[in-house]
């Protein structure tokens, strides 16, 4: 009599790329949700909400928001993290103006000076908590101060009034929408891609996952993470010279708390607090969050206190989830 065989199938397991993909379109969709959701909500106690002048109106004013964003998921991939990116914004600024109005330089030899101090800031904080091996909270906590105070010595405390010199950049184009915006949208697009799909983007995840095993794998982490906050730092004063096109001035108070929101965005769009994961795209959407929160509650009458209350909620709560997720993905690992 022959022996019959049982043969049993093992379960097949998804493979890495198929568990990131996942995890990217489940991101994708919640968001999705989460921004459409709140457009309803808004669009239904407000009849002027679901209109083409809201939805431009707030596409012109997140560049800014959007393009420190991208420099913050960079740096918060790498387990980092800077407070002084408005105040970089406001001295970037600052220089910009002062070299258009008092030494009559040309745009360009001014936005490049402008871009140029917030390279040395973001520098600067890179390389001292690299160096020293201090948390990046209490450096950048210092430039903050730092970038601030540098600010107003160089305006002397007052607005510098540029005219519309940058006016170009904040103005509506096609469709109502400014250069600056296309402008940020390019950018989030090169973030994505850098972080996706270069092996700088590889080694930023690394030293976020496990800075050690990088070090042990022959990759040196200190050059990359300087370079990531001098990114940020760039970013931040090209967002102040979008801030003093729409403005046509450079205000010393220009940022004050602009970090919390550019850390509420990337944190929102999902960036992991503790490094190693993150998604430009899902920053944006974050941004858009934001943006349609604030848009939303200023459009409904809601008084500045009860918005602050209401963001400080929404932010909490992105913490909270991005903590849940992070634990369910330690138990499935």
């Amino acid at each position: 009599m022959q022996s019959s065989q049982t043969i049993s199938a093992a379960p097949v397991s998804d493979s890495p790329k198929a568990t990131r993909l996942r995890h990217a379109l489940g991101g994708y969709i919640g968001l999705i949700a989460t921004l459409a959701a709140m457009i309803l909500l808004f669009g239904s106690i407000s009849q002027y909400f679901l209109t083409a002048e809201t939805f431009i109106t707030i596409a012109n004013d997140i560049p800014a928001l959007a393009i420190m964003a991208v420099g913050m998921t960079f740096v918060l991939v790498i387990a980092g993290i800077d407070l002084s990116v408005g105040s970089v914004m406001a001295l970037g600024a600052a220089v910009t103006a002062i070299a258009l109005q008092q030494w009559q330089w040309g745009i360009w030899p001014a936005a490049m000076l402008g871009l140029l101090v917030g390279l040395g800031c973001g520098l600067l904080t890179g390389m001292v908590s690299v160096g020293w091996r201090l948390p990046s909270f209490i450096v950048s906590l210092g430039m903050l101060e730092i970038a601030r105070g540098s600010a107003y010595i160089a305006t002397d405390s007052r607005t510098q009034y540029i005219g519309s010199t940058v006016e170009w950049l904040s103005a509506p184009i096609a469709g109502g929408i400014s250069p600056a915006f296309i402008l940020a949208i390019l950018i989030v697009i090169a973030g994505q891609i850098v972080l996706s799909r270069t092996v700088f983007g590889r080694y930023m995840i690394g030293i976020g996952t496990n800075e050690e095993a990088m070090r042990l794998a022959g990759v040196d982490p200190r050059p990359i993470k300087v370079a990531v906050f001098a990114l940020l730092g760039v970013l931040a004063a090209l967002a102040g010279l979008i801030q003093t096109s729409r403005l046509e001035a450079a205000d010393p108070n220009m940022g004050v708390g602009m970090e919390l929101q550019v850390i509420a965005a990337v944190v929102i769009g999902g960036t992991s607090l503790m490094g190693g994961r993150g998604s430009v795209i899902n920053t944006f959407f974050g941004v858009l969050i934001i943006a349609v929160l604030e848009a939303g509650l200023a459009q409904v009458g809601a008084s500045e206190p009860t918005k602050r209350i209401i963001t400080g909620c929404v932010i909490v709560a992105a913490v909270v989830l991005d903590m849940m997720r992070e634990r369910r993905r330690n138990r499935q690992a």
